[in-house]
């Protein structure tokens, strides 16, 4: 990328074909594009920081949700943090850093009105992406909202060394919950306990049903689940009566070709049990970000919560990023690209 603001030459990443299955390289594509000055009300952004995030497995698909899905042949969108090169809005001046949503570019043109000014002063841009932005409101809601959870219960979360997944351990012990979490790799299970405080953690590689056997012999109360198959089999199996399961995430079923694999095959379990599954979007319940905040963003900012981000550099690398969050990786936390 050249430094040369003026120049306003800006990369971007964009679709270039519908993947079947796992995604490739092939379904992407790095363009050159030129960027012209903002009109009334809108800013003009120099991205430094954009978000990799599992839903956008889903946006490169042609099928209807609660987005709609990337264009071909045009950038990808996400969250992004950048510095306000030029301004025609009168409350948000040059300088200041901004949150949008027009990340996968090194420029951008954005409506003033769906930016939101940052002030990293006390914590660095790229915590608003992740621990105090969609990923740690996501953890929130779904312990405090859709599990109602309660101290003393025992909660278990797959993929509890990711970006979701370690922040939803780290509010529920501030709860009071016993906590046990899956991850992918003996390192990342030895990490949900250590830095993330888990009472226990394993690799699911060795059977997220014989490990919840020994490790919750009583049973689960709650369930937060963030990859579907196997392991929400073997959490249901695992469940006291009238536990909760939070439906958050299916990241091992979101590279599926075609039909994704049959639901957990012990699903009648959850009527004699009583139990409560229930999905949710966190944009949802945005009435609630401001309480979020008001909690959780002294915990981070004093350190009492571990905010762990993953960060690769260059824009050209974000489709490896993102490929990569799709299958058993080495990361911890949020995936950050510099752009």
């Amino acid at each position: 990328m050249s430094n040369n603001a003026d120049s306003r030459r800006s990369r971007e990443i964009r679709l270039a074909s519908r993947p079947q299955g796992e995604p490739t390289a092939e379904n992407f594509a790095l363009a050159t594009v030129d960027v012209g000055e903002p009109g009334d009300g809108e800013l003009l952004v120099r991205n430094t920081l954009t978000s990799v995030e599992p839903y956008m497995r889903g946006r490169m698909n042609d099928t209807k949700s609660y987005v709609p899905p990337f264009v071909v042949g045009e950038a990808l969108t996400g969250a992004a943090t950048g510095e306000v090169i030029a301004s025609r809005a009168p409350d948000i001046p040059v300088g200041a850093t901004v949150l949008h949503q027009h990340g996968w570019r090194e420029y951008a043109i954005v409506p003033a009105k769906t930016t939101r000014v940052i002030d990293t002063s006390v914590v660095p841009a790229e915590t608003y992406l992740g621990a105090l932005g969609g990923t740690g409101f996501t953890a929130w809601v779904g312990l405090r909202i859709i599990a109602e959870a309660k101290a003393g219960q025992t909660l278990f979360v797959s993929a509890a060394a990711g970006a979701v997944g370690s922040m939803v351990v780290q509010l529920a012990k501030r709860m009071g919950l016993r906590v046990i979490g899956s991850a992918s790799s003996p390192t990342k299970a030895q990490a949900v306990r250590e830095q993330f405080g888990a009472d226990a953690a394993f690799d699911y590689h060795d059977g997220a049903a014989k490990q919840l056997r020994e490790l919750a012999p009583d049973g689960i109360d709650l369930y937060f689940d963030n990859v579907g198959g196997e392991q929400l089999e073997a959490a249901i199996f695992a469940t006291r009566e009238h536990a909760r399961i939070v439906l958050c995430g299916a990241v091992s079923q979101y590279n599926a070709a075609g039909l994704p694999a049959s639901g957990p095959r012990n699903l009648a379990i959850a009527i004699g049990r009583r139990l409560r599954l229930q999905g949710f979007i966190v944009i949802d319940h945005m009435a609630r970000f401001g309480e979020f905040i008001k909690e959780v963003a002294p915990l981070v900012a004093s350190g009492e919560l571990r905010a762990p981000t993953t960060f690769v550099d260059g824009l050209e690398n974000a489709p490896g990023a993102l490929m990569d969050i799709l299958r058993p990786n080495a990361t911890l936390g949020k995936v950050v690209v510099r752009v």
